[in-house]
Parts: structure tokens; sequence; C-alpha cells
């Protein structure tokens, strides 16, 4: 039966049309964070200032950060990982294609649930790290932290399924030969980042139903007067915080590694000291939390162990810096958008690597904590990693996802307004924290030197939304009249680039074998237009689609709109859906289908 264009996305569970899925949901809140972010600096351009006072700021302040780190980053890179990684490994598609479709679905449902709270009750204003006291119902009595806990439950659950899709993905769907030593460093970084998801998560799980048992059945985690420890929230928080700040910037790493050798011409510098940074930076990312609580009164022992391992991490990190500019030392560079991005993030994130070594240093801490200084180191490693990273994937992947070409006139152009517009934001509010600016302040007074800091500050915002500007334009003009980009127009070294632009449904009509690190290159060198088979043409075995995941995600949705505010017909409702589902699909009996060699479009046939 043909399906209908609409009905065709909501049940497809093709790992690129879901990467696509991901890019447009992430999307939708890149606007919306940035709006939020855009009106808290018309908030504190001025002294005084009464545009957005109280509580509406707090949580303008308190959406722009849960927004940003959880339906922002980490979807943009999903989507990024759900375009590559199939095809970087020569597979036909993810491990589970239903358990990928899902995970997007509840993404998108938690980050919906979120976001309704701006017109329904009032929105989340504890902060995005929703510190126990501030979230419990004393201090935020309406429903805005029920709409973060249950919001983030939800989408929380369809990332650690897709994080459990990828890791066994690399582990069991690599082409023969592609041993992994042999992975592309971007595979590599969304494994380490895949584990990471693994262990970080259901702390921040756990985390998540103490507090809303707290606020919606009167328990007594948290809650002092009950006998609870608010410290714990802190130390729950943060044991899936730090991971997941690498959780978001790892897969960066993977695009930067990918893109300086594709455009140096030369193979990564380093690639086994490489493996073993990221391995590391993976391991040690789980014992540096209590950086973010030095001044909390856990003792000098406590403090001096986690202020040295934060500086270890350091070291590993410092090692891919300096393996990328040996990339580029020597190399046959091409300045695309893709490289000036990467070339800009170096820049950018050791800067930001600085100023995170003197935050790791207890002492200067009580000066730094909860100040605008940390605001500025926190913002140069994300927008200057994460961020950067997403806009050097998308330019370099997206005539593999789209068959058309970015205009690079307007890329540049892109690049340079956001560039300079993060500096011109984000530099001077290292000084504005010196100067004794607190952080998640509504207003300032005139007279102590953060005038200028504020004002220069809130003018590199607008800058920045400019360079984000140029890219949307960009966007829809490729859509239109974007160039046709060929299967290789960047002369890559990974496998993606061997097949059509953009693949077809079953990506390789044959599975790859794999002779080499850097296979296309290889096969390139030795005078092969296309990757030698690892099997004899057979018909190839396809899933269905389903629209299963999506009235699951929606059964979510209803249930956590109902647990919101209390109605416990509207929440059992919802969970009564997810239920029957769960039923519907254990006793499935889905096959999925074949496509036969005869039924080959010749444009997918590349051997």
């Amino acid at each position: 039966m043909e399906q209908t264009w609409l009905w065709s996305w909501i049940t497809t569970v093709d790992h690129k049309r879901i990467g696509i899925l991901y890019l447009i949901g992430g999307g939708l809140f890149f606007a919306i964070g940035g709006l939020e972010a855009l009106l808290i600096r018309l908030q504190l351009m001025f002294p005084n200032n009464q545009f957005i006072v109280g509580d509406i700021y707090n949580q303008l302040l308190s959406m722009h950060g849960t927004t940003m780190i959880f339906l922002v980053a980490m979807p943009l890179l999903f989507a990024l990982m759900n375009a590559v990684i199939p095809l970087q490994i020569g597979a036909r598609d993810v491990a589970f294609p239903f358990l990928n479709a899902l995970g997007f679905w509840l993404f998108f449902a938690g980050g919906l649930l979120l976001n309704m709270s701006w017109l329904f009750g009032g929105a989340p204003d504890a902060g995005w790290t929703s510190y126990a006291t501030l979230a419990l119902p004393e201090y935020s009595p309406g429903p805005g932290v029920n709409y973060y806990v249950l919001g983030l439950q939800i989408s929380g659950i369809g990332t650690l399924i897709s994080g459990i899709n990828f890791l066994v993905t690399i582990i069991n769907m690599r082409a023969p030969g592609m041993s992994y030593l042999r992975l592309p460093m971007f595979t590599w970084a969304s494994f380490v980042t895949s584990a990471l998801i693994l262990f970080a998560f259901p702390p921040l799980t756990a985390g998540l139903f103490m507090l809303m048992f707290d606020r919606l059945f009167d328990t007594n985690f948290f809650a002092v007067h009950g006998g609870g420890n608010v410290t714990v929230w802190q130390h729950v928080f943060w044991i899936f915080g730090h991971p997941e700040v690498y959780i978001i910037v790892l897969p960066a790493f993977g695009v930067f590694s990918d893109v300086i050798s594709s455009f140096s011409k030369k193979r990564l510098f380093g690639y086994h000291s490489m493996v073993f940074a990221l391995v590391l930076i993976g391991f040690l990312g789980f014992m540096v939390w209590v950086h973010h609580m030095f001044t909390v009164g856990l003792g000098p022992i406590a403090n001096t162990i986690f202020a040295i391992a934060t500086m270890a991490i350091a070291v590993p990190t410092g090692i891919k810096v300096f393996n990328w500019l040996f990339t580029m030392w020597g190399g046959r560079i091409r300045f695309t958008t893709a490289m000036l991005f990467a070339s800009g993030f170096i820049v950018t994130f050791v800067m930001g690597g600085v100023t995170g070594v003197m935050l790791a240093v207890p002492p200067a801490d009580y000066q730094f904590h909860d100040s605008y200084f940390v605001v500025a180191h926190f913002h140069y490693v994300m927008v200057g990693g994460t961020i950067f990273g997403f806009f050097a994937g998308l330019y370099y992947w997206w005539p593999k996802m789209f068959g058309s070409l970015l205009n690079e006139k307007l890329g540049k152009w892109h690049f340079w307004a956001f560039f300079l517009g993060l500096h011109l934001t984000f530099f001077p509010q290292h000084f504005l924290g010196l100067f004794g600016m607190p952080r998640r302040v509504y207003t300032w007074e005139a007279g102590y030197h953060l005038e200028w800091g504020n004002l220069l500050s809130s003018i590199g915002a607008f800058l920045m939304t400019a360079g984000v500007f140029f890219l949307v334009y960009n966007v829809l003009w490729s859509l239109s009249k974007g160039k046709p980009a060929g299967n290789d127009p960047w002369d890559g070294r990974t496998l993606e680039w061997s097949v059509s632009s953009p693949p077809p449904e079953y990506n390789f009509a044959q599975t790859p074998l794999i002779r080499g690190l850097d296979p296309w290159w290889l096969e390139k060198r030795e005078g092969n237009d296309r990757m030698p088979a690892a099997e004899p043409l057979a018909p190839i075995h396809m899933p269905s689609p389903s629209y299963l995941p999506f009235v699951m995600s929606l059964g979510f949705f209803i249930a956590g709109f109902g647990l919101v505010f209390q109605s416990w017909q509207v929440g059992v409702l919802g969970l009564l859906v997810v239920i029957v589902i769960l039923f519907i699909r254990s006793f499935q009996e889905d096959h999925g289908y074949h496509i036969r060699p005869d039924e080959w479009t010749e444009k997918g046939v590349e051997g």
C-alpha cells in the first residue's frame, strides 16, 4: 500500500530519515533556545533594565539552559550519528531500527512536553540544574518543575535507547575487515559517547524520579525538614552532568577529526593516540563531578582529589588538539566552511579549556564560582566545541544527506558572523565575572565596571543570530537551487563517500570489504572506483516501517501531561497506551521485506 508523504515520515525506521527528523527537531528547539538567549541578553544589556524581571527571567534562564543541553546539542549530534555511522561502518541500518525511531519520538515528546510549560502553568524556574530546595514545592509551587522532571525523563529514555542502539550497532554491524582500529574517528567518538550515555543517564533518571516523588507524593529524599539531604541531588545530578559535557562534545571531536583529515589531504596524525585519548576522556569524565561542588564544603581531601582528576583530563584533550594541528601541518589545506569551523573550534576550545583548568583549582574556584566567569567558560567549550562541531559536520555531510551542496559563500558569512559573535558575547563575560557579577541575576547596578561588558555581550549575541540566519537561508537555498553534489564532492577518505548522495534505502548493494584505515581513500589510490564486495549479489532484507514508536511516545506525552497537573486519571490513561503498544509489539511478527537485485536503482548500485 502506498503511504502518504507525512505518514511515511511518521512511520519510518530508516536511519537516514531519522537523522533528518533529529535535524528538524533539534533545529526547532535551537530556534526556541536561541530566542530565550536573546531575551536574556536584551534584559542584561543595560543597568536596572525592567524588560524581563523576576520569575519570568528565572523561567527564561532555566529553559534556555535545559533546552540547549538536552534538546539541541544532543539531538543535533544524534542527527549526524544517524546519518553517517551505518555508512561509515558498512552497515545497511542500525542494529535496532524500531528502537531508533522510538528514541527519536521519545526525545521529541519529552521536548514538546517541556516547552508546553510556556503555555500551560509556567515554565521551570529553578535553573537548568534544578537544584533541590529551589526545585521543591515550597520554593517552586507551580507546575514548572514538574514539566522539567517529566519532560527530561521521557526525553532521557529516548537518549538511553539511542545510546544502546549505537553501541550495539558499532560492535556488531561492522563490515568484514572493519576492525576497531580501522573505525573512522567520528564513529569511535560516537562509540565512546554511547558508552557514556549508558552509564551517565541512569543516575539522572534516578534523581529525577526522587525529585518527582518529592514533588508529587510528598516524599523526603531532598526535603530537609523531613530528613532529606539537598547535597544528594547535587551529587546525583553532576554524576550525570559532567559526563554529559563529554557526551555532547566527543562526537564533535570526531567530526573535527574527519573534517581536518579530509581537507588537509592527510591521514589523521596519531590515529591510535587519538583513540586512546577518546577512551581516557570518557573514563576520566566520571571522576571529576565534584569540581562543580568545591564550595559545598566537602572538605580539602575531596576537593584536592577531584581537582587533580580535573587537571588530568586536560592531558588527553591536549593530545587531541596537538594531533589536529599536526594533521594540518604540511597538509594541502582547503578552507571550506567545514574546515573554517574546525579551525575556529581549535582556537575557541583551547581558550575555554584554559579557563577550565583555572576553575579546577579549589581556592580560585571560590572566587569564580557562580559568577559570569563560569558562564563564559561553559559557553566557550559548549558553543566552541559542540555547536561548531555540529556546523562543521552539517556542511561536511549535507551533500551526503541531501544530494546537494550548501553555498560556500553564504557558509563563510555564517562562520565569520557566528565566530566573531561568539567571542564578542562570551569573552567580556570573563571580566564581568572577575568584577563580581553573579550569574542568574536579572539586573545589575551601574558604577561597577559592568556596563561595557554587558553591552558588548548583548551585541555579540545578535551577531551570532545573524550567523544562524545565514545558515537558514543557505539551507533553503540548497534545497531549492543547490548544485548536485555527486557521490564524493570532498574527495573523502571514509566509506560513506563511496555510495550515492543521498544513499539508497539499503545503503550498500553489497556489503563492502574493508582493507585498511580510510578504506575509500585506499581504494581510490589503487585506481578503484568502487569498494570491493564481501558478499555475492542477493536480495537485501529491510525492516518494515511502524507507527508503534510514534503512538508509544504519544502515550508517554499524555502520561507526562497528566502527572504535571497531578491528574492521575490522565496519567494512567497515557501509561495504558504505552503498555498496550508494548503488548502489541511483543506479539507482532515483523519479518520485514526484501529488495531484489532487479529492483535496485542504477543510482544505488555501487558494488
